[in-house]
């Protein structure tokens, strides 16, 4: 699939952020002294390749990570900034959690926080839902932006 592109200066409201805090879970930026945990999480769930984009947002001063926690428990996570400025992802919720408005809490808040650093758009390279960022996002394809900036990446 082809890069998505999405305007940061018309974000949609979002229903996920309210109902997401009425469920306890906070959604903030994570902070230096527990990166061991949160790519820790990221290894069990998803893998070495988005440690490795996380450890470079977890690097980054700010920090481009945004977690998602309930009662000390990581339950997902965001970021940007990690394969190339401008770029959103790599993000993922717990399995067990998903359906709960997690990842969408997770996204807009990311998406937030790159408009504030300064972002007019966000790229969203290779992207899993395609569907839902069209239809919440209105994000529109980047003609020829396969296989883009991960062309010839080591896989191990």
């Amino acid at each position: 699939m082809t890069d998505l592109l999405v305007r940061l200066y018309d974000l949609p409201v979002f229903e996920a952020e309210a109902r997401v805090a009425a469920a306890g879970i906070v959604v903030r930026r994570a902070i230096a002294p527990e990166a061991h945990v949160v790519l820790a999480w990221i290894a069990e769930h998803f893998g070495p390749t988005w440690v490795s984009e996380a450890t470079r947002g977890l690097a980054l001063a700010p920090i481009t990570v945004w977690i998602a926690v309930r009662d000390g428990k990581m339950l997902g996570f965001a970021c940007h900034d990690t394969t190339a400025k401008g770029f959103f992802g790599p993000t993922g919720v717990d399995e067990a959690e998903r359906g709960q408005g997690i990842g969408e809490a997770l996204l807009i808040a990311t998406l937030k926080g790159m408009r504030e650093a300064g972002y007019g758009y966000a790229v969203i390279g290779d992207p899993g839902p395609v569907a839902f960022y069209q239809k919440r996002l209105d994000a529109m394809d980047i003609p020829k932006s396969k296989p883009g900036v991960y062309a010839g990446m080591l896989r191990g």
